[in-house]
C-alpha cells in the first residue's frame, strides 16, 4: 500500500474518533450540569392527611386564612304567601229575604259610605212583615188608651174591677204581639230607614269601602239566602298571609321582622308578624301567619302571590363565607390550619345560607383558622 493510500485511510478514521470524543465530552458535561442543578420544590406537599405549603410555594400568596368566631345568627326562611283582605273590613251582603232586585244604587268599583243604600228589593215577605208590625202597633195603641180609660173610671168608682183587669190583659197581649211583629220585621231587614215607599226593602252598607263583587243585575230574582248579592270591602288595610310548616313553629313570634317579595313589584316590602295562628290546618298541616300592611295607595290587591322571608330567633353560632366551603362529592369541606401553612380537610355540617355566608352546625369550633379564599387549590 502506498503512502498516499495510507493517508487517505487513516485521516477519516481520526476525524471520526475526534468527533465521537467531542460528543462524549459534551454528554458528560451536560450530565454533570444536570446533576449539579437541584430539582424545583413542589407547591404542595402531602404528609398523611396534612397539606403543607413549602416556604417558596406560590400558594402562600393566593390563600387567605381567617379565624372563625361565635356570633349572633338569625337564619332566614322563606314561606309562600298571598295578599288577603282584612276579614274585619270585608262584608258579603246577603239579602235578608227572597225578592226581585228593582234598583242597584252601587255598581262594581263604586265607593260606598256606611249607611248608604246598596240596592232596593221588592220582597213580598218584607211587605207582609211591615204590615203586621203596623197592625200590631195600632192594636197596642188602642189597648193602651182603653187601659188608661179604665184606670180613670176605676179611680172614680164608676167601672167594675173586672173591666180594668180585662183592659190590663188586652194591653199586655197587644204589647206582646207588637214586640213579636217588630222582631220579625227587624229580622226581615226592616231596621230604621230600611223601608222605602211602597213597602220595598232598601239594603244598606254596614261599612265604608268599595264594591268589590256584584252578582246580580236589576230585575233579577234572588232567592238564595246563603249567596252574597254584593261584597263591600275596605282595602285601606290588608294582610299578607303566609303558611308556615310545623318545623317552623319554634321560630315564629309576633313582632318578627319580615321581607315580602311580590311578583308585581321589584322592591320588597318590609313588615312584621302581627298574628300567628293558634291551630294548624288539618289538611295542609300548616299554620297561618298574618302580616298587616297599610294599603291606602291600593298597590296590594287581594289574591296576589308573594314570598315572605322571615328571620329565625337569634342564637349563637358560627358563620363562614361561602368561598370557604369546598364541595367534594356530596360532602362539604373546609381547610383548617392546624400549624402555620399546614392544613387539614374538615367535613362540615351546614345550616341556612345568610346572604354570601353560611352557618356551620358542626365541624368547626370558634378560634380555628380556615382558608376563606382559593381553598379549591388545595382540593386535589
Amino acid at each position: 500500500m502506498t503512502t498516499t493510500t495510507l493517508k487517505n485511510f487513516y485521516l477519516p478514521c481520526a476525524l471520526a474518533i475526534g468527533a465521537a470524543a467531542l460528543i462524549g465530552w459534551n454528554v458528560v458535561g451536560l450530565q454533570a450540569h444536570e446533576a449539579s442543578t437541584p430539582a424545583p420544590e413542589p407547591a404542595l406537599v402531602h404528609e398523611g392527611d396534612l397539606l403543607r405549603l413549602p416556604q417558596k410555594s406560590p400558594l402562600r400568596r393566593s390563600l387567605v386564612v381567617q379565624a372563625v368566631v361565635d356570633q349572633s345568627v338569625q337564619a332566614p326562611f322563606v314561606l309562600p304567601a298571598t295578599v288577603e283582605a282584612d276579614p274585619a273590613r270585608l262584608v258579603r251582603v246577603l239579602p235578608p229575604l227572597a225578592g226581585r232586585v228593582i234598583r242597584l244604587n252601587k255598581q262594581l268599583g263604586d265607593a260606598v259610605k256606611a249607611g248608604e243604600v246598596l240596592f232596593v228589593m221588592d220582597a213580598p215577605d218584607f211587605a207582609q212583615a211591615n204590615a203586621d208590625a203596623t197592625k200590631a202597633q195600632s192594636a197596642l195603641t188602642l189597648a193602651r188608651r182603653n187601659l188608661e180609660r179604665q184606670r180613670e173610671l176605676d179611680k172614680a168608682d164608676i167601672a167594675a174591677g173586672r173591666d180594668l183587669e180585662q183592659a190590663q190583659s188586652d194591653y199586655e197581649q197587644a204589647a206582646s204581639e207588637a214586640a213579636r211583629a217588630a222582631a220579625r220585621l227587624t229580622q226581615a231587614g226592616g231596621a230604621a230607614g230600611n223601608a222605602v215607599a211602597g213597602g220595598k226593602l232598601a239594603v244598606r252598607s254596614p261599612i265604608s269601602g268599595r264594591v268589590v263583587a256584584l252578582a246580580a243585575a236589576e230585575g233579577a230574582y234572588w232567592n238564595d239566602a246563603t249567596a252574597p248579592l254584593m261584597t263591600v270591602a275596605d282595602l285601606s288595610r290588608v294582610f299578607v298571609s303566609a303558611n308556615a310548616q310545623e318545623k317552623d313553629l319554634p321560630q315564629l313570634y309576633v313582632g318578627q321582622q319580615a321581607s315580602i317579595k311580590l311578583d308585581a313589584y321589584a322592591e320588597p316590602l318590609k313588615g312584621q308578624v302581627g298574628y300567628v295562628g293558634e291551630m294548624l290546618d288539618a289538611d295542609t298541616r300548616t299554620v297561618k301567619v298574618r302580616l298587616p300592611f297599610d294599603n291606602r295607595d291600593g298597590r296590594l290587591k287581594p289574591g296576589m302571590f308573594a314570598e315572605a322571608t322571615l328571620r329565625a330567633r337569634a342564637h349563637s353560632g358560627i358563620v363562614v363565607p361561602m368561598s370557604a366551603v369546598i364541595q367534594s362529592g356530596f360532602a362539604s369541606r373546609a381547610f383548617v390550619e392546624v400549624k402555620p401553612w399546614q392544613f387539614q380537610a374538615r367535613e362540615l355540617k351546614l345550616g341556612a345560607q345568610i346572604g354570601e355566608q353560611v352557618e356551620v352546625l358542626a365541624g368547626l369550633k370558634a378560634g380555628e383558622r380556615i382558608v376563606v379564599k382559593d381553598g379549591v387549590l388545595l382540593n386535589d
